[in-house]
């Protein structure tokens, strides 16, 4: 059974918090829009509502997107600590290498496997993604 890595998902907010757009900030673009009108061609309300709803919705996807990041962290934890005691085939490099997985640890938020191979040895730092079968 072949072990997929768990990705994070593209982060759609990021593009807005790089732009340093929030609420406030689309306030005030609206504001200064209201301020600066020509009172002989006001701008639609429509145009006014859609802009907000537009905005609304992008801050939603943004609080999404960081909701199935957490969520893709716990599922990687979780996935990653049901692997200890187990027999797993490793590939490192060139060579597979076969053993039990004795501890688990978190590296910057990512899983690190500590791996007992059948002659003593110990392999660190393996990855989820160097899992190519679980026995």
């Amino acid at each position: 059974m072949a072990i997929d890595p768990i990705a994070s998902s593209t982060n759609l907010g990021a593009r807005a918090d790089s732009l340093g757009l929030n609420m406030q900030s689309l306030l005030q673009i609206i504001l200064t829009q209201l301020t600066y009108q020509d009172p002989l061609k006001p701008v639609d309300n429509f145009e006014f509502v859609s802009q907000l709803a537009q905005f609304t919705s992008l801050e939603q996807s943004r609080q999404m997107t960081d909701k199935i990041d957490s969520l893709l962290t716990v599922q990687s934890a979780t996935r990653t600590v049901g692997l200890l005691g187990r027999n797993v085939d490793v590939q490192t490099g060139t060579a597979s290498m076969s053993g039990v997985v004795k501890s688990v640890s978190f590296k910057d938020g990512q899983p690190q496997l500590t791996i007992e191979t059948a002659d003593g040895q110990f392999l660190t730092n393996a990855t989820v993604a160097q899992i190519v079968a679980v026995r």
